[in-house]
């Protein structure tokens, strides 16, 4: 469904100016209305951080931009609490700007593109405050997810022994 969402939103909003969409997220708003936090480059290789609101007309789906900050006017983003499951982040330009994602991977996927984007074209000094730098750092996430695997094969390992040796009869 986001690839959907995800391919209708840079045809309708993105694409007409110019711009290659690169991530986007779905926030929470307080007045149940559907927002999405994107990341896109322009043509000029700008990097634009865009807050798109969505909405239904009949069958049709619209979009129409609420706010658009440069990248490279961001001072920092604040995961708030590296430690717990929480979906909240600042965003500082100018102002601050909460936000809330509809969950804690997207908030970790929403600050690796900004990450990336950051290296790649904008190389300005962005601050990441409070996430795990193990999540958000390019490269260190694989090593992460292999010594998970081998933690939870290591487990299935010793559940199927247990398994079997349950199901041998005892003489």
């Amino acid at each position: 469904m986001s690839s959907l969402i995800k391919e209708d939103m840079e045809k309708k909003v993105f694409k007409p100016r110019g711009h290659t969409l690169y991530e986007f997220i779905e926030t929470k708003s307080k007045h149940k209305e559907r927002f999405y936090l994107c990341t896109s480059v322009a043509k000029d290789e700008n990097v634009h951080i865009t807050l798109v609101k969505h909405y239904r007309v009949c069958i049709d789906e619209k979009y129409e931009v609420a706010e658009v900050w440069l990248l490279s006017d961001l001072k920092y983003i604040d995961g708030k609490e590296p430690d717990t499951d929480n979906p909240h982040f600042d965003l500082m330009f100018e102002e601050l700007c909460n936000v809330e994602a509809y969950s804690c991977a997207s908030k970790y996927a929403f600050a690796r593109s900004l990450v990336k984007l950051n290296t790649q074209y904008t190389k300005s000094d962005m601050k990441v405050l409070n996430f795990d730098s193990s999540y958000i750092e390019d490269g260190v996430i694989w090593s992460s997810n292999n010594g998970d695997c081998l933690v939870l094969m290591r487990i299935c390992f010793y559940a199927s022994n247990l398994l079997c040796l349950s199901l041998c009869p005892i003489p």
